[in-house]
């Protein structure tokens, strides 16, 4: 199945224009994974501009492959993001975060992603890690640069809580070659730049190409060479609610997190950044949130 993106603003502030692929109006999870945002390339000035908001029962995990990205949080981190580094902030029961790309750095080209926090850690402590030296090798016609997870025997250092994958991966042009997969996994394979066939399968730009779980391998294929994402992970088996920047089980505990943030709760410690604004919460919906998985189980 091909997961097409859709349109949406950064902020008001800069107005630059993201592709979202997940959550899908069909597969709202990906393993863990359950929100993939494609920005740029760009050029321009403070392409990425976002102040203070928050974040709970999640991990945010930036990468970049242009440009530079300084991140402050309510942990007192502050920290530069640099192409081929990983930025992973473990939102636990809560944390605040800020994220200013730098003028002068050139294009800005990169992806945010989430991942969900199993029942048994989403109410731990906030934590924030930053990894400069992540796995990097060459194998038949592909270049990868390993997130996290395990992948071609390869293993991130990055603290992560499923069982899961992320991995950048450059085809070369003309490149023909059967992709490794572990058949427990489901798979998205995100087309970042460049033209991609899965499975004798197009993926247009910025779309997913999904693999539900029992693939033991794919074939990739691109005339003119391509970069792709791939994640992947055991399906989550949990359902949740995801609103806003929240990820919870119940609409009580959603609006409990909105209010803390809104009234400036002691969960979210207030910090210093070079944006200085804050982002509300929006209203909630006039409707009772639910909790929801996957709803196309027999999509293959």
């Amino acid at each position: 199945m091909i997961l097409t993106p859709r349109t949406v603003k950064l902020t008001t502030r800069t107005g630059i224009d993201i592709q979202r692929v997940l959550p899908h109006r069909y597969i709202r999870t990906i393993g863990a994974w359950c929100f993939v945002d494609l920005f740029g390339p760009t050029t321009q000035e403070y392409a990425m501009s976002v102040a203070a908001h928050p974040h709970v029962g999640l991990q945010t995990v930036s990468w970049l492959f242009e440009g530079e990205v300084e991140h402050r949080d309510s942990l007192g981190s502050v920290q530069m993001i640099h192409p081929g580094k990983l930025n992973l902030m473990t939102a636990g029961n809560g944390i605040a975060h800020s994220e200013l790309s730098q003028s002068g750095s050139g294009r800005m080209h990169g992806v945010q992603l989430w991942t969900v926090l199993p029942k048994n850690v989403r109410e731990s402590a906030p934590m924030f890690d930053h990894y400069d030296s992540l796995p990097a090798f060459e194998a038949d016609q592909l270049r990868c640069k390993l997130l996290v997870g395990s992948f071609m025997g390869y293993r991130s250092p990055a603290r992560i809580f499923s069982e899961m994958v992320g991995v950048e991966i450059d085809v070369t042009p003309g490149g023909f070659v059967t992709l490794p997969l572990q058949e427990n996994f489901e798979y998205g394979a995100l087309l970042v730049s460049g033209d991609i066939a899965i499975n004798q399968e197009e993926l247009p730009q910025s779309s997913i190409y999904y693999l539900t779980q029992g693939h033991g391998d794919a074939t990739l294929s691109s005339t003119n060479g391509a970069k792709i994402l791939l994640l992947g992970g055991v399906p989550f088996p949990e359902t949740i609610i995801m609103w806003w920047n929240f990820i919870g089980r119940s609409h009580e505990e959603i609006v409990q997190m909105r209010s803390d943030w809104n009234n400036k709760s002691e969960r979210f410690p207030a910090f210093e950044d070079r944006i200085h604004g804050r982002i509300p919460a929006p209203e909630l919906p006039n409707l009772q949130l639910q909790p929801r998985g996957n709803i196309s189980p027999t999509i293959t």
